[in-house]
Formats: C-alpha cells, structure tokens, sequence
C-alpha cells in the first residue's frame, strides 16, 4: 500500500478518469480528496453531469444506488458494500408493499434515503431541502403516504398543516438519540450559540432548534456567520466542512443519548457508524480493484427513476 494514499488516490482517479464523491458524513480524510463534497442527491446529480467513466461514492449503499439510477451507462463503486443506513433499511420493501395496500387510492413520497427498490414503489422521490414544499403542492383527495424517515414526515405535516398524511414508522439511527437535556444545557452554557438541527430528528429537539434544515442548509447558516457560535445537531461529519468554510466559527457537537444505566450518560459527539465504516485505505483499495461495484437490473433502474424525475421536474 502506498506511503501516500492521497496522492495515490489522486493518480488513480486520472488513470481510471473517475470522480471521488464525498457525502459530509464522511471523515475528514477522505473529504480531503474528494472532487465534491455534498449530500447524496447532489452528489449524484454533479457526478451524471461530470465526464466521469467511474464514480467513486463514499457514503452508504443506498446513495451509490442512487449515483448509478441517474448515471446507468456509468461504473459506480464505493469503499465498503456492508456501509448501509439504519433508515434505508427501516423500510423492507416486502413489509412496504403490505403497507401500501392499506391505501389503495394513495400518493406515494419517499425520501430520497431509500434502496432502489423503495424507489421503484414511489411516485415522488423528496430531500430534506425540498420535502415541505413539494408535499404542499400535491393535490388533496389522496392519502400521502410518507417514508421512510417518521421525523422527517412529522416535520412535513408541521410545516404543510395537511392532515391526508400516513407515515411509515422508519428512523434514522443518528438523528433519533440527540440528548435534549445536554442540548438545553449546552444553550445555557453558550447562550450566545445557533442551534442548527436536522428535521430527521425528533420533536423535542426540532422544538430547541434556531433553525431546521438539511446539512446543505445548517452549513450554510455557519457559512452566513462565519465567526458565530453553534451547537450542531446532526452527524459530526459536517463538522469537517463547517471548519473548513468557517475557521473561526465555534462548532459544539450536539451530544447523544446513550442508554446504559438508570440515568443514561452522553457521548461528546454522534457519529453513524454505517458512514465511518469507510476509510482512505478502503477507498484507496476499491479504486485500484474496481469493486465493489454496485449493479442494476434496466427495469430497476428505470423504475426508480422515475420518481426522482419528478421530483426534479418540479423544481
């Protein structure tokens, strides 16, 4: 293995005319040599427009899906297959399809953290961007039916005041065991802070937050104050970004509840475990074997295509 992975990477993907895509998640290494560092839709999307041969996705598996959906004719490949999401899979597409016969006269929106095959079942694909004012604008009449994320869908009823909306109880497994005593404590201790949230996160927390949004929007609301205070409350992976656009910014990582003892303790910051299962070795390693790579049946591929087109039809 090289002594310098980052310039081995660098080389590998001029010999292989590949992109690195990094999603935030990720660890600041392997952000260091990303092309594009985003969430997974966007990444997906700068990938198909890129003159890319291979895509190099180092996030989970089901945004890897995602990359080859929108980019068929394109090698995809990530660093480790066994890197999946506790929300992806909340949503077994066999239970899905009893649930949605409940509904027979339904419309069905999925967030965009879903497998291909969930997306071959959608009618709209949305993204924590766009969730609220997608939603809004469907027609009354037909049950919504809302997956996978519960939070996500509660937030989406919260801000549309519809109540034609049916969710599938799925969560994301960051995202659900924020402390909100040491998030009120922390508020206490730096009263001056912003405090950023992401809407996959329960309730109570959303309910402490100065502003709700995706990482895409919480980065930005450090990059509007670039000497601020804040308290985040997603995965500490953005933190890397955050940093890197905001040197003097002061990022407190949220901390998350950890059950254990009758009182339960806090840890300092909330990592998935599923995104860090990715390294600079892993990745150096997939770009010199061409694997993992991730496949698709044409009618998988068209089929849950369809749902994010519309989507991006819509604006």
């Amino acid at each position: 293995m090289p002594v310098d992975l980052a310039k081995a990477i660098d080389q590998l993907k001029k010999e292989m005319n590949a992109v690195v895509l990094a999603h935030y998640y990720q660890i600041g290494d392997i952000q260091a040599v990303a092309d594009y560092i985003g969430d997974s839709l966007g990444l997906s999307r700068q990938a198909a427009e890129s003159e890319a041969d291979v895509i190099v996705f180092c996030g989970v598996h089901f945004m890897a899906e995602t990359a080859k959906i929108l980019s068929p004719d394109k090698k995809v490949i990530l660093p480790d297959l066994e890197a999946g999401c506790s929300l992806a899979e909340s949503m077994p597409v066999d239970e899905y399809k009893k649930f949605l016969e409940q509904y027979p006269d339904r419309i069905v929106v999925n967030y965009v953290n879903s497998t291909a095959a969930i997306k071959a079942l959608t009618d709209y694909c949305v993204t924590s961007s766009n969730a609220v004012e997608l939603v809004a604008s469907l027609p009354k009449g037909k049950t919504i039916v809302f997956g996978p994320d519960k939070f996500l869908g509660d937030w989406v009823i919260q801000e549309t005041g519809r109540d034609d909306i049916v969710l599938w109880e799925g969560t994301c497994m960051v995202h659900e065991i924020f402390s909100e005593q040491a998030i009120v404590e922390l508020q206490q201790k730096y009263p001056e802070a912003q405090t950023l949230v992401h809407p996959e996160c329960p309730k109570n927390i959303r309910d402490l937050a100065d502003t709700i949004g995706s990482t895409s929007k919480l980065l930005g609301a450090v990059k509007d104050d670039p000497e601020g205070t804040f308290i985040v409350t997603t995965e500490a992976g953005i933190l890397y970004s955050m940093q890197q656009h905001a040197p003097k910014a002061k990022l407190i990582p949220a901390p998350a509840f950890v059950k254990g003892n009758a009182k339960g303790s806090c840890t300092s910051c909330n990592d998935c475990p599923h995104m860090k299962r990715n390294t600079l070795q892993k990745l150096y390693f997939c770009m010199k074997n061409g694997a993992p790579e991730v496949e698709l049946s044409k009618d998988l591929l068209r089929d849950a295509r369809k749902p994010i087109e519309r989507m991006l039809e819509f604006g």
